[in-house]
Parts: structure tokens; sequence; C-alpha cells
């Protein structure tokens, strides 16, 4: 038989029998000219492919295996893919009559395996009580693989890809029937496990061979593959490295595609770190990060990843390494999809869930303004995301007058019922809390800022801070402690000013405790995502978070210790941020806000000597680095407490190391990750780098978990521990 009739049986036959019948010799003496490829392939009525769009069908998996019927189910899924590549390698030898004698010959080899696996399968669904055909079938690998335009598509979309991600799946429910005591199912599926070895060492021998010899295997597979199919689809639950090895493939390829992610099927969602939001609100495109802060930036702009789910998008300079990816995913993270932002442009050929950026503002509107066209819900223009009104929310004076609410009684915005029974049972007595006089004053002029200070003094506060409206955090202040206002001072307020910006005046507080509140904002209301402590330095710029066990729901212990009366301070702690946040959802409401916002507050000593509450000190209406340690915590074991901390290059080199990559091998020698817990283990104590230590220049993000009940030890006084030890 000619090798085109028996490919043209095959592909075109409509019973399973005339598909399945194999032939142990052919001729290819008349390959013919080149198929069109049709629609679908010819198939008995029961096994044709459901439509498009039709709903998915849930996967079986190893769930209830012990029932004869669910092993069916199973294996017609098995079965439909068998077919499937067996149709697939016949279309292959019509479509490319002109491919090599000895490639040719490798398919026909490989396509009566295939036929075998068929049959073998519809055996075991048999002895199950599933006939092939009752259940629907999927076209996916179909619609995949047969838009190839040559050989080397074939060879990448389904030796590569398909048969690739079957060393995996094989092996993993080979082990499901066996454990429970279907040996006959298991020993089939190593059978198929050993074939599929030898199907990508072959296909792996001719994509070699047809490849850019400049290209790695890694990077010409990723350039070959055409969305929807992406490396992805190469790999199963986890990947077997022992059968890639057996197959050929070089380790980069291997752990490159450990790391690689890209969703296969869920709309993702689009993360970009861009922390300058608020400066370019500020200054518009005046504004420019100085060396150190744009260096700053790209070292971080991974951190989204730690926000995003599974198959979502980071946007990045550069993807981070894979010994890094590496380490983060076997310390229990699942890992994103990574888009450098010179392609971001390419996005737009892929629908899309949500743009999602550290920060909402006009270098975001800017940065993402390529892909909004395909967001698939209602943020389908920049107005639905940002405008003037979420503007200004970064604006201290805002903060400031909405503090000045709380403490007036929130006289100047409408009432619900809600609020008004709130009023009725609150207790009365709160000298716990911070003066009206000691909120921040927002001023326009020299004059203005002069005569706020004068005020502020006679009032008894002689230290005073004056902060630009908008600004990076712990920048753009300035502190007044001297006596007398100094003319540096004057000339750093009349030079505000003259730029347009406005700042607010108000007493420097002696802070004893920092918290953030982490919120989200949706169409169902604000949520609390957890309560965080904490730590800036002496200019008011971040060091460090903190996550307590419960950190969800309940404010810091700590903060609540600091209060010995009155005896009922917890409950009415509570009470006052549920207000807080009833007023703050109000407003977000009303400026059509949507998104990660954060509330900074802190406790500070009195001159009277009493301990008082600042509530609000100023609203962040983006993610934060507390955020991020929310999100941290999901993966740490119940009682234990995190630390997520920046490091700059100076505090490493100053404890005595070298560099970063010393740094964090040290630190992972004296706290390695330690995980507990089943089926999903969660990280119970250790430190781990959340940035790249081989890549970053100037700052690293630094996670360390600790149990609560034993003695926490900060990254700081390990730092400083492992200093004194090298002195």
């Amino acid at each position: 038989m000619e090798l085109r009739e028996y490919a043209e049986r095959i592909l075109f036959a409509t019973s399973l029998e005339e598909k399945l019948q194999r032939t142990a010799e052919v001729t290819d003496e008349r390959p013919g000219s080149a198929f069109v490829t049709p629609v679908t392939p010819g198939r008995p009525k029961e096994l044709q492919f459901k439509a498009t769009g039709e709903a998915r069908d849930s996967f079986p998996g190893t769930k209830n295996l012990e029932q004869a019927s669910e092993r069916g189910k199973l294996l017609h899924f098995f079965a439909n893919h068998e077919l499937l590549a067996t149709e697939l390698m016949a279309l292959v030898l019509l479509r490319f009559p002109d491919a090599p004698a000895a490639f040719r010959k490798g398919v026909f080899q490989t396509l009566k395996d295939e036929q075998e696996h068929t049959q073998l399968y519809l055996d075991r669904m048999k002895d199950c009580g599933i006939h092939f055909g009752e259940l629907p079938v999927s076209g996916y690998f179909w619609r995949s693989v047969s838009v190839m335009e040559n050989p080397m598509d074939y060879v990448s979309s389904l030796c590569l890809t398909f048969e690739q991600a079957n060393l995996d799946f094989a092996r993993h429910f080979a082990k499901g029937f066996a454990m429970v005591g279907d040996a006959a199912t298991a020993k089939l599926l190593e059978k198929i496990y050993r074939d599929e070895i030898g199907h990508v060492a072959y296909g792996l021998k001719w994509f070699r061979r047809w490849k850019n010899p400049s290209e790695s295997d890694w990077e010409a597979f990723c350039r070959q593959l055409k969305f929807p199919l992406s490396p992805q689809r190469a790999k199963g639950f986890s990947l077997n490295v022992a059968g890639r090895r057996a197959a050929g493939l070089d380790p980069e390829f291997i752990a490159q595609l450990d790391v690689f992610s890209q969703s296969k099927g869920r709309t993702p969602n689009v993360f970009v770190f861009n922390p300058f939001a608020e400066a370019r609100i500020a200054h518009g495109k005046s504004f420019n990060p100085t060396k150190h802060q744009a260096q700053l930036a790209r070292d971080l702009a991974n951190l989204p990843q730690f926000l995003c789910r599974q198959d979502d998008i980071v946007l990045v300079h550069e993807k981070p390494s894979v010994e890094f990816l590496s380490g983060i995913k076997q310390a229990g993270f699942a890992l994103p999809e990574f888009v450098g932002l010179e392609s971001r442009a390419n996005l737009a050929s892929r629908k899309l869930g949500r743009l999602r950026p550290w920060a909402w503002g006009p270098d975001s509107v800017e940065l993402l303004e390529p892909i909004f066209a395909n967001l698939t819900g209602e943020q389908r223009t920049a107005g639905g995301s940002f405008n003037p009104d979420i503007a200004q929310l970064y604006s201290k004076a805002w903060s400031a007058a909405l503090l000045k609410q709380v403490l007036i009684g929130r006289a100047a915005l409408p009432r619900s019922p809600n609020q008004e029974a709130a009023q009725q049972r609150r207790p009365t007595g709160d000298d716990w809390l911070c003066k009206e006089n000691e909120v921040g004053v927002p001023v326009h002029s020299l004059a203005a800022a002069l005569a706020a200070i004068a005020t502020i003094r006679q009032r008894g506060h002689h230290k005073i801070v004056i902060k630009e409206s908008l600004g990076l955090a712990g920048s753009n202040a300035m502190r007044l402690f001297e006596p007398e206002i100094l003319e540096t001072h004057r000339r750093w307020i009349a030079n505000a000013v003259a730029n347009q910006q406005q700042l607010v005046a108000e007493p420097w507080l002696e802070r004893v405790l920092d918290f953030s509140v982490q919120l989200e904002m949706s169409d169902e209301g604000l949520k609390l995502c957890g309560y965080t402590g904490l730590i800036n330095d002496a200019r008011g710029q971040f060091q460090a978070n903190v996550a307590l066990p419960g950190h969800q729901k309940k404010i810091p212990a700590n903060l609540i210790a600091l209060f010995p009366e009155p005896p009922d301070i917890a409950q009415r702690l509570h009470a006052l941020f549920a207000d807080i946040f009833e007023m703050l959802e109000a407003e977000l409401r009303r400026v059509h806000f949507s998104g990660p916002l954060s509330l900074d507050a802190f406790a500070y000593r009195a001159a009277d000597g009493k301990i008082r509450l600042k509530p609000i000190v100023e609203i962040n209406p983006r993610y934060t680095m507390g955020r991020v340690t929310v999100e941290l915590m999901k993966h740490v074991a119940p009682g234990s407490r995190g630390e997520f901390r920046l490091v700059g290059l100076k505090q490493v080199v100053a404890g005595g190391y070298a560099d970063f990559p010393a740094y964090i091998q040290e630190l992972s020698r004296r706290r390695p990750i330690q995980l507990k817990g089943e089926p999903s283990p969660r990280i119970s104590e250790g430190a781990f780098c959340l940035n790249d230590p081989a890549r970053a220049q100037v700052c690293l993000a630094v996670f360390h978990v600790s149990h609560a009940a034993g003695d926490f030890v900060s990254l700081a006084d390990l730092m400083a521990s492992s200093s004194s030890q090298r002195a």
C-alpha cells in the first residue's frame, strides 16, 4: 500500500475500524501533491468534535478512580487524544509530501504506535463499562496542530508540546491507577510513557536539524509555537525531568520549561510595577526619577508576581533568571507569565481580563494604552481606570481632610443609617485619639505656610514637618526642628509653591508604632485584606512590613497593648476603623475608584506622655509593600509570622558581604525554608529573596518567616548579628 493511500484512509475514514487498521509495510513512491487541511477529520457521528465555545467538560483527574466508571471517563479522554494524534500524523503525511523520506518514515512508525495506543485504551474502557463516543470529545488538539505550515511546526506543536506533556501525564496517572489496584491500566500507561520518550526524541532530532543553529533549543521552541500554543502546554502537573533527559532534551531547556507559565484558557490579568505614578501626577511629564530611583524600580519590577494568580501576566524590563524562579517555585509559589515591556504591544492580539498596575496614574495609562481595547470587561478605556478625581486620592491634603471629618463626627459627608447606628453605640471618651489641631493643614503660599507654622507652635508643637501634598513616599518633605525659620526653609517652601505644589503643614509627632491597613475596592464594596506592622526610617521612608497570625482581621496586638485604658480599647479600635472604612467606601464610589489601597496610621506619644492614635496618616490608592506582605502570608503556615523588608546594597556591604548573592547565600544557610502541612505545604520558617539577587543592583526584597510562639529574629537583627560575627 502506498503511504499516501494509507494516510488518506486514516484521515477521512468514518469508522474506527478503518482508522485503527494497521499495516506492516508501505511504499512511498507516489506521495502526490500537498493536501489542503480539512476543517475536521472524518469520524463516526458519535466522535465528532463538540462545537467550539461549548461548555468544557471537567477533566476527571485521579479523584474517585476506585470507581470503574470514573476510570472509564478518564480513559475516554486519553483515547480521544491518541486518536487525534493518529489523525494529525496522517495529515502531516498528506500536507508535506516533499518532506525528507526518513522523516516521513518516522511519522509512519509513530502513527502506528498511536493506533495501538488508541486500541489499548478502547479495550480498557470496555472493561470499565464505557463506550467510546458516549461522552463529548474535544477537537482542541486538531485545531491547534492542523494549522501547521511546515514539518517544523508539526514537530514543535505535536512532538515537543503535546507528546512531551504526556511524559508527565502518563507517569502521573499510572501511579493513580496503581494506587486503586488497576494494575492493567497502570501497565498500559507505563508502556505509553516509554513510547512517548521515543516520540519526543524523534521530534527533537528533526527539530534540531531544522532550527536556526544560532538559537538554543528553548529559544527556537518558543519562537516556533504559535498562540494559543505555548510551552505551558508541554508539561503536566509536575515536571518529569528523567523522561525528558531520556528523550534528549538539554538541562537548559528543561529548566526553562519548569519555570515557564502562560494561561491555558483563563483570561489573564496584566500587572506592572510603576512606583512613580504619584510623582507623575504631581509633576507631569517633567518628572524624571533619579538614577537610583530608576534602578530601584527595575530591581523590584517582578514584585507583582506575588500579587497575581498563576496564568496572569507581569510586564517586566527583563524576565527573572531561571535559577531565581526555580527557587520561588520550590517555595510553593505559582509562577505568572512574564512579558517584556518592549513586547507589550503583542498582547493586543490576546483576550485579557483586567489591568492591574501598581498604581493608576498618567504613566500607567500611557504604558497600558496599547492593550485597553482587548479587555473583556468594562475597563476598556483609560477613563474607566484613572481620572482627576482618582488623582485627588493621592493627596496628603485629602487624607488630612478625611481624618478631620473622622474627628469631628464626619459632619461633612452624607450619613448612612449604619453610620448613625454606629455613632449611637460608640462608647464615650476618646482621649486615646489624636486631636483635631494635630491634623495637617493645607497651604498654597509662603505666607500661608509661615502662618500655619506659627499657629501650630502656639499650640505647643515646636517640631513641625511640611510635606508636598503629592510626592514619593518619604521624600519631598522638610522638618522644622529649629526654633526659628531658616532661610533654607523659606526657600524650600517658596520653590515648592512656585512649582504649583500644594503643601501640608502638621506637628511632628513622636511615633511609637506604625501600621497599615490593606484594602481592596470593588463593585461589591470595600474589603479588608489585613493589618500589617509598618517600619519606616527617620525620614518616613519604607523599610519593612510585619504580619502576625490573624492579621487578616485582627488589629495588631502590639498596638492594642499600647493603650492600658480604656479596657475595651480593642472594641473601640475596630469600631473606629469600621466607621473609617464606611466613609472611605462612600468616597471611593463617588470617584469610581476600583482596586487596591492602603491606609497608613500610627500611635504616638503626646506631650503629656499619653499614647494616642492617628488613624489616618495618608491613604495610598495603589498597591503597597504591605499588600505584598498580606499576599505572601497566604503561603505561610498557620501560627507563623512574616517580615517583608527592603535591603539596600550599602546595608549588605556594611554587613560584611561582597554583594547580594553572597548575602542571600548566607541568609539561606542560616534560615533555610521549611515547609509544613498537607496536601499543599506552606512555609513555616525561613528566609528568601523576592527579586533576583543576581540582577539586583541597589535593592533586594526579602521575606522572612518565623514561628510566632518563638523568638522572632528580624532580618535587621540577622544582618546586625552577621556583621558583628564577621568583625
